[in-house]
This record gives C-alpha cells, sequence and structure tokens, in this order.
C-alpha cells in the first residue's frame, strides 16, 4: 500500500497529510464551538474552553493546508518537516538511522516512523504519510545509496 505517494520528479517520491484531515479537523473546531454554546448555559468560562479548543484545531489544521508534504527522499537526501511550517533538508551522510517504533496501546498497535539525524530524531506517523510507516521505512532504506 502506498497511501499518498506522490511522485514528483525521477527519484523523488514524497508522502503527505491525508487530504480530508484539514478538513475533519476544522469540522472538528465548529462542533466544539457548538458544543461550547449548547452546553455553556450562561458560563463564560464553557464557552472560552470550547473556543480555545477550536482554534488549537484550527491552527492544527492549518499546518496541514501550510505544509502538506511531510517527508520527501530523492537521492541526495530526505526533505522533513521542521518546526510549524518548515522543512528541513537532510543529506543521507546525515542519517544515521531510519526505524519504525511499534507498539501496542489500547488493544491497537500503532507505528511512528523515526528518522534519527544524530542530533536530531524526527518522528511520523500514519496521519502524517497516508501510509504504513513500516511501509515507507522500507522505501526509504531501498533509496539510500549503499
Amino acid at each position: 500500500m502506498l497511501g499518498n505517494m506522490d511522485t514528483t520528479s525521477s527519484g523523488t517520491r514524497q508522502w503527505r497529510v491525508p487530504v480530508a484531515l484539514p478538513a475533519v479537523k476544522a469540522g472538528g473546531a465548529g462542533a466544539l464551538v457548538a458544543l461550547g454554546l449548547l452546553l455553556a448555559d450562561g458560563d463564560p468560562v464553557r464557552l472560552t474552553l470550547a473556543v480555545l479548543a477550536a482554534a488549537a484545531l484550527l491552527v492544527w489544521a492549518a499546518r496541514d493546508l501550510l505544509v502538506p508534504v511531510r517527508l520527501a527522499v530523492d537521492p541526495e537526501g530526505l526533505t522533513v518537516v521542521s518546526g510549524f511550517a518548515g522543512r528541513r533538508r537532510l543529506p543521507w551522510s546525515q542519517v544515521a538511522e531510519i526505524r519504525v517504533d511499534q507498539r501496542a496501546r489500547l488493544g491497537r498497535s500503532n507505528a511512528a516512523l523515526e528518522v534519527d539525524a544524530g542530533e536530531t530524531l524526527h518522528l511520523f506517523g500514519r496521519f502524517d504519510l497516508d501510509a504504513d510507516p513500516v511501509d515507507v521505512a522500507a522505501q526509504l532504506r531501498a533509496a539510500r545509496p549503499a
């Protein structure tokens, strides 16, 4: 399963957040405000908390719109998302290890792709990549020059 992997040019592949995810987050923000209005019952604290939570969801959705591509690979190295909306280029010489951390929690198995670049560690989940992190890790290892 390749998920939402894009091939932009020869040898360049990228993984991005699912297209519908920002809309789901924005819808959740609207639902929080509506719930806050419905349950506030004249209490400004309840409404304020609902609006703050909705604002946080909208900021999170904005990040998905500003930087939808979370990970890209080409023959020279990786490009990873860094900070809120930045990108960081990692030449293959800086990539120490590519691994998948799999854990069982609450009856479900969760996997996270870890890109170890020495002083920094970049983590990507299924909703960052729109693909299985195990498959992405295999593709990154295959793309890495010997």
